[in-house]
């Protein structure tokens, strides 16, 4: 993905460029004092509050008409505890920046999202996950956090240390508070041998549990109009270090899926009855490779090609009747979509709000190329999803409301509960918030 969004004449758009804002005011606090005098003001302003990463989501979460907070000096990492095995990040770090300096110290994430443009906060706010048979989201390797709450105190929040408050704030949705800074766990850095190759549907689909089971870290891209897809299986590697070479990654990683890629989705929004010769195309076009490096270079690739993104969490055992589901929608209704449809899985975790909270989840992202008309598929997509009492991602297009989503978070309550002691007057409330929170 590319960098970032943009801010022209006091108008903030996200990366996507569906969510537009105009804020009263913009804050960049360049300490957590500075921070909690901006929160201050704005309630002596009546002003809302929202803190806003990179503008990644598709949701207008971030969206505000009252202060902006832009965390671009809260960024670096503050230590490194080795005893412990933890970093902690000032929370406007860059995903990229942390996980070149956590190599550089010989240490890793556990697990990570499939692009690094985001900033810690904004990333583990929103729910952000990657692939995994054990290993769970970005912010299930929260250990510790700070976070600048509504009268302009600062809590520090653990599981030993304002318990119920880490249970829900690892993502948060910027409802409770602005994060200031992550405690993660971190191990030695090591490597991971990624075998990439295509595959039928139907026997990814058959084999699927399987393919989960024997491997670390599984995926999939399945491209609409065709029975292809793109596997992926990510598992930890004793080396030797056997990275893609320069050209190689230069030709399949940006000239393929990024140059042709985009020049390919020009083609399908101008002409849509061309989409489904470039499906069948685009899905023969990446060959087989394995390869073995550090983590952050294995898990994430560039994404350069904009477009607009649902997805949804539906229970891990539901995925291949989902998945079929899906792919007659498609072939019945006309739709011509030419972005493929992105497959990974989730252990169960604990977190409050978290799309795998308490059960097993297989996550199923439906895209459309920036400018395309995406409403009728969405619209048939989420209703195919929230059948399996689907989760939406809360940083990517959905339009479920509290009370759909307190009927799939058996947890929803506690959240809502704690944001009435946290927020009583709703100084980080937006409409995003009050629709999927309630008022």
């Amino acid at each position: 993905m590319g960098s970032t969004a943009s801010a022209r004449n006091g108008t903030w758009r996200n990366w996507g460029g569906n969510v537009v804002a105009r804020p009263a005011r913009e804050v960049r606090p360049a300490s957590v004092d500075e921070l909690r005098a901006a929160v201050r003001r704005a309630a002596e302003d009546g002003l809302r509050v929202k803190p806003v990463g990179t503008g990644h989501s598709f949701t207008s979460i971030a969206a505000t008409d009252g202060v902006l907070i832009r965390p671009d000096l809260l960024t670096g990492i503050r230590r490194i505890d080795r005893a412990a095995m933890t970093v902690t990040v000032e929370a406007g770090t860059p995903l990229r920046r942390l996980n070149v300096a956590l190599a550089r110290e010989g240490l890793s994430l556990a697990n990570m999202g499939d692009i690094m443009e985001q900033t810690v906060s904004g990333a583990t706010g929103t729910g952000t996950h990657g692939t995994g048979r054990e290993s769970a989201s970005i912010a299930a390797q929260i250990k510790g956090l700070e976070l600048v709450t509504a009268d302009g105190s600062v809590l520090t929040c653990s599981e030993e240390e304002n318990g119920d408050v880490f249970a829900a704030a690892r993502i948060g949705l910027g409802a409770l508070g602005v994060v200031t800074a992550i405690t993660f766990s971190v191990e030695p850095l090591f490597l991971l041998t990624a075998r990439e190759e295509p595959m039928p549907l139907d026997r990814v689909l058959a084999e699927f549990d399987q393919l989960w089971a024997e491997n670390e870290h599984f995926e999939f891209y399945w491209f609409p109009h065709t029975g292809n897809t793109n596997t992926k299986r990510n598992n930890r590697s004793s080396g030797p270090e056997r990275p893609v070479g320069r050209l190689a990654g230069w030709f399949q990683d940006e000239f393929l899926s990024n140059g042709v890629f985009q020049a390919a989705n020009w083609a399908g929004r101008a002409v849509p009855a061309v989409v489904p010769a470039i499906a069948h195309v685009s899905s023969r076009a990446l060959s087989a490779r394995t390869y073995t490096d550090i983590p952050y270079k294995v898990f994430t690739s560039p994404r350069r090609v904009r477009f607009v993104e649902m997805e949804y969490a539906v229970p891990r055992a539901a995925l291949a009747e989902t998945l079929r589901e899906l792919r007659a929608l498609v072939d019945r209704s006309g739709l011509r979509v030419s972005f493929p449809v992105e497959v990974r899985t989730a252990p169960a975790d604990d977190i409050t709000l978290s799309t795998a909270s308490g059960r097993e989840s297989a996550y199923v992202a439906v895209h459309m190329f920036r400018g395309t008309p995406y409403q009728r598929y969405f619209t048939a997509a989420e209703r195919l999803f929230t059948a399996h009492g689907g989760r939406p991602h809360w940083g990517k297009l959905h339009t479920r409301d509290a009370e759909y989503l307190e009927g799939v978070y058996p947890r929803f309550g506690e959240f809502t509960a704690l944001r009435d002691r946290l927020d009583p007057d709703r100084r980080f409330q937006n409409d995003y918030l009050r629709r999927v929170l309630g008022a």
